[in-house]
């Protein structure tokens, strides 16, 4: 009862910052409420206060120890995924000045398409029809949910699609980049590493884009209140992450993330008064009914890799006590055949 009333409170602490992070990013992002429509600016604000809680962590009050890694590892490793992680925050904190929180999420289901469709041609996934048609139903229920849109944007969606492609391709990378090596990070290390880098690439595009507007306008004021707390629930949202991951499983996030995808097309809905279509709705069904068949099978192979485990063991465990046997045997032989001599 203790393990099952903790991984529910994980999957609710997790869900409650990731849910904050996003309204409260749509918040500041968005020209009818707080009206500061700087992402990339918003995005290394994030970064800062994530690698500087991470470098503290690590390096001054040393409650996480950093991860053996060489400077070959970190530029051909780390460096790439800094970059796709920078360009995927980037162009998914963009889409809330265009898009309504509710039809971001909706597009966000295509995800699991997305890394699975790269992972086949990275050559990570094995292609099977039967998958492939149930990304295609995904697909389609994300298009019916694009159609009956109220307040569809163009530029928003191709900012949503980039994000989720990159974030898709980083997820991919992390596998084939820092799995293959043996080298594991948690969110600590993971910030200590990548938050610094994140930066340094975002900083390309704000020095052209954001900094001579925000130079120009003399009227603006850091609120500390708003962005700290901001930044702050997007550095604990990292930690949810890893305890919820940790403590149950990386699938256990994928079904929260759904029931957290509804809540947020209901809020969107009642509070921030964003228009949900009834096409709107259907077509997100179809989607989530793909995504849930995904999980489910996800969840299958699992039990079928997890029951072939306990099979191989209990195989070895039965060899070994074959081999005790035989050599007891052969030792009461050979006691006997010293008595009789």
């Amino acid at each position: 009862m203790k393990k099952i009333v903790l991984s529910y409170s994980y999957v609710a602490i997790w869900i409650f910052l990731s849910f904050s992070v996003i309204v409260y990013n749509k918040y500041i992002l968005d020209k009818k409420m707080y009206n500061w429509p700087f992402p990339i600016s918003l995005t290394m604000i994030h970064m800062s206060f994530c690698a500087t809680l991470a470098i503290l962590l690590v390096r001054v009050l040393r409650i996480v120890e950093p991860v053996s890694m060489s400077r070959h590892v970190y530029l051909s490793s780390v460096v790439p995924i800094g970059a796709l992680y920078s360009l995927s925050l980037w162009l998914s904190n963009s889409a809330y000045i265009y898009l309504s929180v509710s039809f971001i999420q909706m597009l966000k289901a295509l995800m699991p398409v997305a890394v699975y469709s790269i992972g086949v041609l990275l050559r990570k996934e094995s292609y099977k029809n039967d998958t492939m048609f149930n990304m295609l139903s995904i697909s389609l229920g994300v298009g019916v949910a694009a159609y009956g849109e109220a307040r569809f944007d163009a530029w928003g969606v191709l900012l949503q699609l980039g994000a989720v492609a990159f974030e898709a391709t980083r997820l991919v990378m992390i596998q084939i980049l820092l799995t293959s090596k043996g080298i594991s990070l948690n969110p600590i290390t993971s910030l200590y590493y990548v938050a610094p880098c994140c930066l340094v690439f975002l900083s390309i595009p704000w020095i052209f884009v954001e900094y001579p507007v925000l130079r120009d306008t003399s009227s603006f004021h850091f609120d500390f209140v708003i962005f700290g707390t901001n930044s702050f629930c997007a550095f604990a949202l990292n930690l949810a992450v890893f305890l919820l991951v940790g403590k149950t499983s990386a699938l256990t996030m994928n079904v929260a993330g759904v029931v957290k995808d509804w809540l947020l097309i209901a809020f969107s809905w009642s509070v921030i008064k964003d228009t949900v279509t009834p096409i709107n709705l259907f077509g997100y069904g179809l989607a989530f009914l793909g995504v849930a068949y995904y999980n489910h099978s996800k969840l299958q192979a699992l039990k079928a890799k997890e029951a072939q485990k306990k099979t191989a063991q209990a195989d070895e465990e039965e060899g070994r006590l074959l081999e005790d046997k035989d050599d007891k045997r052969n030792a009461v032989s050979y006691t006997h055949l010293r008595a009789h001599e």
